[in-house]
């Protein structure tokens, strides 16, 4: 019975992942939007700044981590890091 639960919280699609990160860069920019509020200026900017720039670092995470599972299960090598 867990193990249908857990299922539920499984990122399998990129479908899935973009939606996730899609709601994380709504949470991203109205969180960046109160600082913009609280810290006027400059301050306000830069941690506008790190909350979308933490949605961008995340996404390209799940989106790794999604393709090497899924190399994973199709008996494949890893893929190779891009640029490396």
């Amino acid at each position: 019975m867990l193990g249908k639960i857990a299922r539920l919280f499984l990122i399998k699609t990129r479908f899935e992942a973009f939606a996730i990160i899609y709601a994380l860069a709504l949470g991203a920019v109205e969180r960046g939007h109160v600082y913009l509020t609280q810290y006027p200026g400059f301050g306000g900017k830069l941690l506008f700044l790190a909350c979308t720039g933490a949605v961008f670092m995340a996404g390209a995470k799940i989106l790794d981590a999604l393709r090497y599972e899924h190399a994973q299960r199709n008996g494949s090598a890893a893929p190779a890091a891009a640029g490396g």
